[in-house]
């Protein structure tokens, strides 16, 4: 959202002209890659034995890599979604993720067929569940709706489809337009004889 609001800022040719905060304008469909499970791995007291090594690497997993992955993602997540609730667009913002991975799936050393397969199953499962979001007051998912994730899925190709739709008919009609203004005469071009 920063970066394509600095660009509307500098007056890009690539993106419509947009007042400041006209956020509604925006939807914004966030697929997260899954994490592992949001339970307690590891204890303030245990960690605080750890030396550097044990910080790296401890029990076949990577305390200050899982720290550092799980808090930047859960800071975007929790950052848009308080953009989007304070600008009251927060039905603009969906973010899709699953955070309860079991550990194998989570690494990026296990891409096994068999861990393949099975994120394959979880991606299938997720969805069937219903639509979270993230509550910025606890920083917990929490289900907003009876609607699953398929569901919302769905009807966001549909709105997407109706844009393009809408799209290419204001395409049609400014080449339209701009052919009658033209002082060649009409020239019927690719764009015009697919869109009729």
């Amino acid at each position: 959202m920063n970066e394509v609001t600095k660009e509307i800022d500098r007056g890009s040719q690539d993106f419509f002209p947009l007042k400041p905060m006209d956020y509604h304008r925006f939807l914004v469909l966030s697929l997260g890659t899954g994490s592992p499970r949001a339970e307690m791995r590891y204890t303030a007291a245990e960690a605080a034995t750890w030396g550097v090594v044990g910080w790296l690497t401890k029990s076949g997993a990577y305390p200050l890599i899982d720290i550092f992955m799980r808090g930047s993602t859960d800071m975007i997540d929790y950052h848009l979604a308080a953009i989007f609730q304070a600008l009251r667009s927060e039905e603009n913002y969906i973010r899709i993720q699953d955070d309860s991975l079991n550990p194998e799936l989570a690494t990026v050393e296990g891409a096994t067929k068999e861990n393949l397969k099975g994120l394959v199953e979880v991606g299938e499962a997720l969805l069937e569940k219903k639509v979270t979001k993230v509550n910025t007051s606890t920083g917990q998912f929490e289900p907003i709706s009876e609607h699953t994730n398929k569901d919302i899925l769905k009807n966001l190709t549909s709105n997407i489809l109706l844009c393009f739709d809408k799209l290419a008919k204001l395409l049609v009609d400014e080449k339209r337009i701009r052919d009658v203004r033209s002082p060649h005469g009409k020239r019927l071009g690719l764009c015009t004889k697919i869109a009729e």
